[in-house]
């Protein structure tokens, strides 16, 4: 281990790189050395290093609450809870997948968060590659676009979520599902409004699914070139209805949603009512 003398022989830009932007440990004293420093740059790299501390428990902080659901069912004796989460109800193409995922108790993932809120795609599929590896248990379900047409999307979703629970190697004790009940789940759940940013578990499972569906839509990508699925992941974007309208619908199309009935030539159906809960709940 250097010594403190020797960690400030090194120049600025090497201790802001060490410190700051590689987060590596601050031995005891350098902030209040760098503070003293009449080196240009020194007390704005103790700033920044202060600042990264404040972030780190804020963050720890954040992780902790988005706990408490588990931590009230663990004190409970409920040992494997499972989170719950959808993801594709308001697109206009593709199913519908949710996840599943039990946790270790006291898991804390930094940046977990409801996938809607992780806008950066690269940083949701780390995320989705971390929850896999430490999880007790994962699983997906999906429903696919006939069941949508023929159920309506908001019995799919709930129909993918049972079959992510029915998916899971280990059965949960408890099920903690974003907003919803599933029904025929023999297990007792609890919805939570806005479960995916208050729960860690179906934080979990919403990364889970919103990576799994992701995944697939860059499939069809290839198989129906022309739509841009890989980037619009079949969302109602202008550029979609756009492709719609002057390419025509795919067999990976919902026809039970207005848009794509009307491209169709075929009249609304009172389940498009659906349609309009999903786009507001996925905006």
């Amino acid at each position: 281990m250097p010594t403190l003398e020797e960690i400030l022989a090194k120049s600025i830009p090497e201790l802001k790189q060490l410190y700051v932007d590689r987060a590596r440990p601050v031995p005891k004293g350098l902030i209040e050395a760098l503070e003293c420093d009449s080196r240009h740059g020194a007390h704005q790299v103790a700033k920044q290093i202060r600042e990264r501390w404040r972030k780190n428990r804020a963050e720890g902080q954040r992780l902790h609450n988005l706990l408490r659901f588990e931590i009230d069912l663990w004190e409970q004796g409920f040992n494997f809870i499972a989170g719950v989460d959808e993801a594709g109800m308001a697109p206009l193409a593709g199913p519908v997948i949710a996840g599943a995922v039990i946790l270790p108790k006291n898991y804390k993932l930094k940046r977990l968060n409801d996938s809607k809120q992780i806008l950066d795609e690269a940083v949701r599929s780390e995320l989705a590659e971390q929850i896999k590896q430490d999880a007790i248990v994962w699983a997906t379900g999906r429903a696919e676009v006939e069941e949508i047409d023929t159920l309506n999307i908001y019995h799919a979703g709930l129909l993918a979520m049972r079959r992510a629970v029915e998916g899971l190697a280990a059965r949960p004790d408890f099920v903690l599902v974003d907003a919803r009940r599933i029904p025929h789940c023999q297990t007792p759940q609890r919805g939570i409004i806005k479960g995916d940013t208050l729960s860690a578990s179906i934080a979990a499972a919403s990364v889970i699914a919103k990576t799994t569906r992701d995944a697939i839509m860059a499939e069809f990508d290839s198989l129906h070139p022309g739509y841009n699925f890989k980037t619009h992941k079949g969302y109602p974007t202008p550029e979609h209805c756009r492709c719609l309208k002057e390419l025509g619908a795919t067999p990976i199309h919902r026809r039970s949603f207005a848009r794509v009935r009307e491209v169709l030539g075929l009249d609304p159906i009172q389940d498009s009512l659906f349609e309009e809960k999903a786009e507001a709940a996925a905006g």
